[in-house]
């Protein structure tokens, strides 16, 4: 089954995780994709793996300049979009007394600003139907301990999802959100997690194992789908059961 045969996806973030892997989910279904992402080695390895359907560009999130000028570079090749799955992001995590104004910024320039503005700059390039999704995080529902400019942010991406189905319907453009819970990706690696915590962490989630990104991928591809048109201004939450049991 092929839904996205002559259609083009954007995934920010697209070099590793979930982000690399709803890019071959698309690809699999037909699509040209370009996936971005800041590191050129982790772009290089992303453009071997998912092959010559695949673009793989330099892109900064959170800054404005760099959405408008992929934007440009989009317009300049006269590539119009169907699919933009808005993966990029980051996780800051401090209690309350040690977050500092510089990590709530990078925070929300990131995860929030950036979303935005790239939305924003996109506009012209994206063709009746286009689908967006945002990445979100169940931390948007669950009181975590330390959690809580990372959760704020992706709390404000829900909201964004239902004020910009809003405005955008009149151009044919569905804005949705997938929260996913902990999946294997290289952001726990990041976090400084080691693999007793891993395991403390999966405990708190009924089916007892964290999830794959090929399972949060499958949702985003069901979401930019044709099947999902009626689908607008939602959060589907991919988490198994952590904040729903």
């Amino acid at each position: 089954m092929e839904r996205f045969n002559n259609k083009t996806a954007l995934i920010t973030g697209g070099s590793s995780g979930i982000g690399l892997a709803a890019a071959q989910a698309f690809i699999n279904e037909g699509a040209r994709v370009i996936v971005t992402g800041r590191d050129e080695a982790g772009l290089e390895q992303a453009r071997k793996a998912l092959g010559d359907r695949a673009q793989a560009w330099r892109n900064e999130t959170g800054s404005v300049a760099e959405a408008r000028a992929l934007a440009s570079r989009l317009l300049a090749e006269g590539t119009s979009l169907d699919a933009v799955f808005i993966n990029a992001g980051i996780g800051r995590f401090a209690p309350l007394a040690d977050m500092s104004e510089a990590l709530w910024d990078e925070s929300f320039n990131t995860n929030v600003k950036g979303a935005y503005f790239l939305i924003q700059a996109l506009l012209p390039v994206l063709n009746p139907g286009t689908s967006i999704v945002l990445n979100g995080s169940i931390n948007a529902h669950i009181g975590m301990p330390n959690s809580s400019v990372y959760a704020a942010s992706k709390a404000a991406l829900i909201s964004l999802a239902k004020t910009l189905s809003a405005e955008l319907l009149p151009r044919g453009v569905r804005v949705n959100v997938v929260s996913p819970g902990p999946v294997v990706t290289p952001l726990y690696g990041k976090l400084g997690m080691d693999e007793a915590a891993r395991q403390e962490l999966a405990t708190q989630i009924p089916l007892g194992r964290f999830g794959k990104p090929e399972e949060i991928a499958s949702t985003v591809l069901h979401l930019s789908a044709p099947e999902s048109a009626f689908i607008v201004g939602t959060e589907i939450i991919a988490d198994g059961g952590m904040s729903q049991l």
